[in-house]
């Protein structure tokens, strides 16, 4: 990347450099000791889609290392025993893993506590049985969530929630289905978003509230495992909730107000979405440059071909804009500031330019772009989904376009 004038936090670059140390010693070399089993989908998924008892091993021995060394943890809040580090580590962290280990060593996915899978700000508001009954296992790696809140007719608009938690005694009981849960055919415990208060949920006054649920609840059952790009399966599920009980100490935050910790959540996804699209994009970009350079083609490298070379240049001016846009967001999220316009125009633009430096990359590699071996198809599946997941292209531009409107028109 191009010289940043204004260098990052010490205490943001030895966290974000002692990962990636974390990841040449931990994550590369069981890759490497691996390989067959990366190689051979049959044995990395189970017959009904799950992950495999050895993949799942070996993500638990990741998750667990990384925590023993510090890093799992290290931008959840020090209120629930992280290293409160925040949004800019957070972003930095994650795109510089993206980049250094690329698509082919994908067990760095569980090097940092994803805000969906592991613990973050977003627990913050768990009462204190709950933090002690989910937090030490959630905390140490041994343990993982998901985060239940789209559904079959509420994606992007996710205030068109269908899912009711009805009281029941001092309790609830819930009812209702969700799709596209992130890491569901495997977690222990889920942040599950239902309607408490349809009046107020339909005025978009509250209305909605989310709870703390282990995963073997009775009335908790992941239907089936959503199947992308022909893979034979993995990490997204759809989930059905049927008279599912929850205690009041399983509330997280007040009643009525989960759909502000659902707009963090969205919000956090979109830092580590834009993190992603910016990671995988540079490193697909320097794969391309060094192809470039050692292909010839009519009796010279293909770099001295402008037809090459200058869709290569674009993406890496785009790469870096995204990449100052991602520092901005997160810096204005550490200040307290909602950063709607900034984070949505952050998340919109990576993740467009980080697909299509991947594609151009693969364009410069001719046939060889399509092998399982580069990896590059794996890094455009990756940003193909995340140009939808946590609000799609359009809904952000239309996000953006109403903040224009009422007069944040700051730039």
């Amino acid at each position: 990347m191009p010289a940043i004038a204004q260098p990052l936090p010490s205490d943001v670059l030895a966290a974000r450099d002692g990962l990636l140390a974390f990841a040449d010693r931990e994550i590369i070399p069981r890759h490497n000791k691996h390989q067959s089993l990366f190689d051979d989908p049959r044995r990395l998924y189970r017959k009904d889609g799950r992950f495999s008892d050895e993949l799942l091993e070996l993500i638990r021995e990741v998750r667990t290392a990384s925590a023993s060394a510090g890093f799992y943890t290290m931008c959840v809040p020090v209120e629930l025993g992280g290293g409160g580090l925040g949004h800019l580590a957070y972003y930095a962290a994650w795109e510089a893993l993206f980049h250094h280990c690329g698509p082919n060593n994908w067990l760095m996915l569980y090097a940092l506590s994803h805000w969906a899978f592991g613990p973050s700000r977003l627990l913050e508001q768990v009462t204190p049985m709950a933090r002690d009954r989910f937090m030490p296992g959630l905390m140490d790696g041994t343990r993982s969530m998901c985060f239940g809140l789209s559904e079959p007719g509420a994606g992007s608009d996710a205030s068109m929630l269908k899912t009711r938690a009805v009281r029941d005694g001092d309790g609830f009981l819930i009812s209702g289905r969700k799709i596209w849960t992130t890491n569901a055919p495997v977690a222990d415990y889920c942040v599950l978003f239902a309607i408490t208060d349809a009046a107020k949920a339909a005025a978009k006054q509250g209305g909605i509230s989310a709870f703390m649920v282990p995963t073997n609840t009775p009335g908790f059952t992941v239907q089936r495992v959503i199947r992308l790009f022909g893979h034979i399966g993995g990490d997204e599920a759809e989930i059905a909730i049927d008279n599912l009980r929850v205690e009041p100490w399983q509330m997280v935050g007040k009643e009525g107000q989960g759909f502000v910790a659902a707009l963090y959540g969205v919000s956090l996804g979109r830092i580590y979405n834009s993190a992603r699209a910016v990671g995988y994009g540079r490193w697909a970009v320097e794969l391309a440059l060094n192809y470039a350079q050692m292909r010839e083609a009519f009796g010279q490298s293909i770099s001295e071909y402008q037809g090459v070379s200058f869709p290569l240049a674009e993406s890496a001016t785009e790469l870096h804009a995204a990449h100052l846009m991602g520092l901005n967001a997160s810096q204005l999220l550490d200040q307290g500031l909602p950063a709607v316009k900034e984070l949505s125009m952050t998340k919109a633009y990576s993740v467009q330019v980080g697909y299509r430096a991947v594609d151009r990359a693969m364009q410069t590699h001719g046939a060889m772009g399509f092998t399982n071996e580069v990896g590059l198809t794996d890094a455009w599946h990756a940003l193909r989904i995340v140009n939808v997941a946590d609000g799609t292209n359009e809904i952000l531009n239309r996000t953006i376009a109403q903040r224009l409107f009422k007069g944040d028109t700051e730039v």
